[in-house]
């Protein structure tokens, strides 16, 4: 299901890195100005090609099968052992359950992340890609590898306890009115999608930092660029404060119909495949030792 979900969704994350891609460099030909989701669309593939809506495809999957395993096996695990302390209905054991599991996750796929957000904002061969991460790392280190770690935290780890909770309040609130004991695939995928929006849209200006962070990789030390300009090292709240002086408050939500057009749907599928799946096993098991017995 992971592998599913991200093979839908690499193109709206591409075009919402290329709204975001506002610094330029000679060697690169840039589309121009978007003025909308459906421009930067034909912009895009106009000047890179129907197949560069796919970029960082391979980065992607491979950070994302693992990461999306690990992630929900590990929320599961920490959301029942949270429910013992807090009780069944408590806001409190998703809040913190998803906040761990994203952290977790973030910070073992944070390389790849960054990689996949380079490919995608720029039009780079492997052979460019790696001689990029090559300087970037001779000038400052492995530690730039994580660069937009932080406001990856500061996106994902809130987004995490805002979807989680909204989606357990969601879930609870059909299993009410239903009156069941499990919700079906159809309303888990409502129930994503809607938690999904929810998170996506209060989260989205440090959606727009950490992009603006992670497309500077090697940048300034490409070709026809001043290679003695050091690469910007500058933090998250210092680029929160220079995109609203230079571009004001609503740059900070950059990108949003493509955002919320991607993790809708991706949150949907998710959590839709992830309960139905859960629920045949479940039953599976269930059956399985009824046999043995």
């Amino acid at each position: 299901m992971s592998l599913m979900d991200h093979l839908c969704r690499v193109c709206d994350e591409r075009v919402s890195n290329g709204f975001r891609s506002g610094q330029k460099c000679e060697w690169f030909n840039r589309p121009g100005h978007f003025t909308g989701t459906f421009d930067a669309i034909i912009k895009i593939t106009r000047n890179e090609g129907i197949r560069s809506l796919w970029s960082g495809l391979s980065p992607t999957m491979l950070s994302a099968v693992p990461a999306t395993v690990f992630y929900f096996t590990l929320y599961d695990n920490l959301h029942c052992a949270l429910r013992e302390q807090f009780g069944n209905k408590s806001p409190f054991a998703p809040l913190l359950a998803g906040s761990l599991a994203r952290a977790s996750s973030v910070t073992i796929v944070s390389p790849l992340e960054l990689i996949r957000t380079k490919m995608q904002s720029e039009k780079l061969s492997y052979f460019e890609l790696t001689s990029a991460i090559s300087r970037t790392i001779r000038s400052d280190g492995y530690s730039a590898l994580y660069r937009g770690w932080t406001a990856t935290m500061l996106r994902d780890i809130p987004f995490s306890a805002i979807y989680w909770t909204c989606y357990e309040s969601f879930k609870q609130q059909f299993l009410y009115f239903l009156n069941v004991e499990r919700i079906n695939f159809t309303y888990s995928f409502l129930c994503g999608s809607l938690s999904g929006v929810i998170a996506s849209i209060i989260t989205l200006p440090f959606d727009v930092v950490k992009t603006h962070q992670q497309i500077s990789l090697g940048q300034l030390t490409t070709k026809n660029c001043n290679e003695n300009i050091p690469l910007a090292k500058k933090g998250v709240f210092k680029i929160f404060n220079e995109l609203i002086e230079t571009k004001g408050i609503k740059s900070l939500f950059t990108g949003l119909v493509p955002r919320v057009a991607r993790v809708a749907p991706a949150c949907a599928i998710m959590i839709g495949s992830y309960e139905h799946f859960k629920k045949f096993f479940t039953d599976q098991n269930k059956e399985n030792a009824l046999r043995i017995e």
